[in-house]
């Protein structure tokens, strides 16, 4: 049932982003859009609460139920980011909007981009981990949720790889490309009238 609940959100998040992007843009109905974006939270409280009563009628704590915590964690740390990125972009195509920038893909722009990235990360890891806490308090039975404990290890490990990810390009910052100089390429032309005899000779 908690799989079968994550999908329907999943899928309901993305009605909700359509049908609202959608009036906004399309029907210009901003407020109408507003409304229907700001409830996509709803979805998450809706399986939080489903999840809480399968654990109540005495479900055993499974990886199921871990996975509705990171669901939901991932909703919170990621999913403004990407509503952000899609109404950029529906601004763009139906509403005459500048096209949105793109990531940087440089320096400590790029740098910067990634740790805001790995925050959201943070914050989904937190979230889940407050779920599954609550979760086995809830249970109150040590002896039947260690396969909510494991996902706590697994939320923060995942954190802490996208960590080192991130913190790569801290360290080792990309550098954009030099430009080819267009004074008239003097060393491209030196090196041909340098070849130029070597094939004569041949």
């Amino acid at each position: 049932m908690i799989v079968t609940m994550i999908v329907i959100c999943e899928v309901g998040f993305w009605v909700l982003l359509a049908a609202g992007l959608a009036a906004r843009y399309l029907l210009r109905m901003p407020r109408t859009g507003a409304a229907l974006l700001l409830c996509e939270p709803l979805l998450e409280v809706v399986l939080l609460v489903v999840t809480a009563i399968d654990l109540r009628n005495g479900a055993e704590p499974s990886w199921t139920h871990g996975l509705a915590a990171l669901y939901i964690g991932y909703t919170a740390g990621h999913g403004h980011r990407t509503v952000k990125w899609l109404d950029g972009h529906a601004a763009h195509r139906f509403g005459g909007a500048p096209r949105p920038a793109g990531p940087p893909e440089y320096g400590m722009a790029r740098a910067r981009h990634e740790g805001a990235v790995w925050l959201g990360t943070v914050v989904a890891a937190a979230v889940a981990s407050v779920l599954l806490l609550a979760a086995s308090w809830y249970v109150g039975d040590a002896s039947r949720t260690g396969p909510l404990h494991a996902w706590i290890f697994q939320a923060w490990r995942v954190t802490g790889i996208h960590g080192v990810i991130a913190l790569t390009y801290l360290v080792f910052p990309r550098r954009a490309p030099k430009r080819a100089e267009r004074d008239g390429g003097g060393g491209e032309g030196e090196a041909r009238e340098d070849r130029e005899p070597v094939r004569a000779e041949r």
